[in-house]
Parts: C-alpha cells; sequence; structure tokens
C-alpha cells in the first residue's frame, strides 16, 4: 500500500534514521531539517495558496494529523513532526503524501 493510501492511527512510534531515509525516498521534494519533515509548496498567486491551505487544512482534520504552515503570497512551507513522539513518525510521510496529491 502507498502512503497516500493509509490513514493516521492514533497511537505511532518514533522512526529511527534508516527509517527516515527510506521514507524520504517515497516523497519527493521533502527534507528533514531541525527534526522536522519540511517541504515549500509554491503556487502562482495568493488564491491559489490559499486553496493549497484549506485542502491541506481538511486533509489534517480528516488525518487527525496537523503540521505547521508558514503561508506567504505564493507559497506554503509545511513541517510535521509528532508531538507525541517527539520525532518523527509515520504519520509525517502519510500526511506529506498526501499533501503531494492534492498538486499533482
Amino acid at each position: 500500500m502507498s502512503l497516500v493510501q493509509e490513514h493516521c492511527p492514533a497511537k505511532v512510534m518514533q522512526l529511527n534514521d534508516a527509517e527516515v531515509q527510506a521514507l524520504l525516498m517515497e516523497v519527493k521534494g521533502w527534507s528533514v531539517a531541525n527534526g522536522k519533515l519540511v517541504k515549500t509548496f509554491r503556487f502562482a498567486n495568493y488564491y491559489e495558496t490559499l486553496a493549497f491551505v484549506n485542502a491541506s487544512a481538511y486533509v489534517s482534520h480528516r488525518e487527525d494529523h496537523h503540521p505547521e504552515l508558514h503561508v506567504c503570497y505564493n507559497s506554503c512551507e509545511v513541517a510535521y513532526d509528532t508531538h507525541s513522539v517527539s520525532g518523527l513518525s509515520r504519520n509525517d510521510f502519510v500526511c506529506a503524501a498526501k499533501l503531494d496529491a492534492l498538486v499533482e
């Protein structure tokens, strides 16, 4: 099953470095910075940026897993981590894949 087809379970475990590196290969353009899974999405204008933000809010609500968003006129930086494990979990990568699917 691909990441985009998975759903976020409530109970997760922190990923080790090898697991993080393997999952990074499944989400293009994402990287790990300061312990968070990060990607900047770029758009033509503010309207498209906000449409993405609203769609990502739906994904976050549905999966009950919420990122940090930094919204600008034509971009949105998304940063995921899992507070309950003080690091990265599979849920971060599942949601990253779902956001990528929004812009494909």
